[in-house]
This record gives C-alpha cells, sequence and structure tokens, in this order.
C-alpha cells in the first residue's frame, strides 16, 4: 500500500509499504504545521528537492532522531554534509540519474526554480522525482515553473503528480493545471500553498478550475494521510 501525508508547504512523508520517504522537510517554521510533532519523525529516507529554507530547515533534527538517508543533488549534498550528517548516510546523484533503493526506483528529473542553500552556498540546479513504487508512479515537482522539459514525462502514465500551487515563487494554479496537461496525470496534490501571504490561494475556487479542466485537486490538511490508490 502506498499512502502520503501531509505536514505542509512542500513537506510530505509517503510510507512505501511500511518504508517511510520524507520530502523537502519543514515544519517548525511553518504556523500552519505547529500541530505536527517534528520530534516523532522517523523516516527511513529524506529527499531534498533544493536546499532553500522552507524545504530543508528541519533536515538535520529528524535525519539525527531517525538516521535516515539523506538523498539531493551533488551540491545540496555537500551542505546536508557540512551540517554533520555523517558520509554514509548522504546520497547524490544528478539529472537523468535512476536510485534503485529497497523501495523501489527514483528518478531526479528537471525543476524551474533557484538553488542555495541556508548557509549561502551554491546548491546546485533544483530538482523534482519520479518515483517508481510497483505499478505506482508518483512525480514530486518541487519548487518549479511551468516548464516544457514536463513533457518527457507524459508517456510514463502517472498515477500521481505533487504539483506547487501557489504562485509568486513557483506555478500558481493556471499554470498547474498546463503542467497536469504536459506530465498526462489527472490525480493532483497541491503543494507550496497558503503558507506565507504571497503564495495564498483560493482553494475552493482553485479545485473548481481543476475539475473544469477534467482533473482532480487534493488539498490534505496538515497531518492528514491519504491512500494513494
Amino acid at each position: 500500500m502506498v499512502q502520503v501525508t501531509y505536514y505542509g508547504q512542500s513537506c510530505v512523508e509517503f510510507d512505501f509499504d511500511g518504508v517511510k520517504v520524507l520530502l523537502d522537510p519543514f515544519i517548525r517554521g511553518n504556523a500552519l504545521a505547529e500541530s505536527v510533532d517534528v520530534g516523532s519523525l522517523r523516516p527511513d529516507y529524506i529527499f531534498l528537492s533544493h536546499g532553500h529554507g522552507d524545504h530543508v530547515a528541519d533536515m538535520y533534527e529528524i535525519q539525527k532522531n531517525s538516521d535516515a538517508t539523506v538523498v539531493s543533488i551533488v551540491e545540496t549534498a555537500a551542505w546536508v554534509r557540512r551540517q554533520g550528517v555523517p558520509e554514509e548516510k548522504v546520497i547524490e546523484y544528478n539529472f537523468g540519474g535512476i536510485l534503485e533503493l529497497p523501495f523501489g526506483k527514483v528518478k531526479m528529473v528537471y525543476a524551474l526554480h533557484t538553488n542555495s542553500t541556508p548557509d549561502g552556498q551554491y546548491g546546485g540546479f533544483p530538482v523534482g522525482y519520479v518515483f517508481f513504487i510497483g505499478d505506482k508512479k508518483i512525480y514530486f515537482a518541487g519548487d518549479t515553473g511551468l516548464t516544457m522539459e514536463m513533457k518527457l514525462l507524459e508517456d510514463l502514465a502517472l498515477d500521481w503528480s505533487l504539483l506547487p500551487i501557489g504562485g509568486h515563487y513557483t506555478m500558481g494554479v493556471t499554470d498547474a493545471i498546463k503542467a497536469a496537461g504536459f506530465v498526462n496525470c489527472k490525480n493532483i496534490i497541491g503543494i507550496h500553498y497558503n503558507t506565507f501571504p504571497p503564495i495564498a490561494i483560493d482553494t475552493a475556487a482553485a479545485k473548481v478550475d481543476f475539475s473544469q479542466a477534467g482533473l482532480t485537486l487534493h488539498l490534505p490538511a496538515v497531518g492528514e494521510t491519504m491512500v494513494l490508490s
């Protein structure tokens, strides 16, 4: 069974048949996620889409508590090591690379954004990931604007896509609807919205807009778990 729990902003945790994979851990700085107990999170893996603070702020604490393996693009991985994460607990790779891990395969794909780490260093390129879990294919876009490279995913027959919808720093609703068409996926989970005033949206209107395009937009509450059937 594949499940996903939403922890606010772009932080989600997949449960792949008992293996827990956390993405972009930013909880303590998010007022909308104050009910989430960071100390209770025990992922097996932590994936980072890029190094901005609202995606990595809780990485070190969670890694230390869980002994998770942290995965990212090469330059962001260098920052992870500088925080004190042991070398053997860091996996770095790059665009086009596919990791074969105990829970499945993960391909690193393009994202259109910027990337620096909290200490002001170059973080490499921002990225997205495609998870191949049994017969399920799940796209986590990370922080991205609309880009033609998304069309490269069209033939994968994605089951689910996690797309930013807040605008200002990433795609907004209109471009996310186009992105869903580019990647040929009808089941969308919205991320990167409502955390700060510039990315506040009308969620009811967003659902209507997606529905009118023949798509389903899921907006789980913080702490809510969904089964990805």
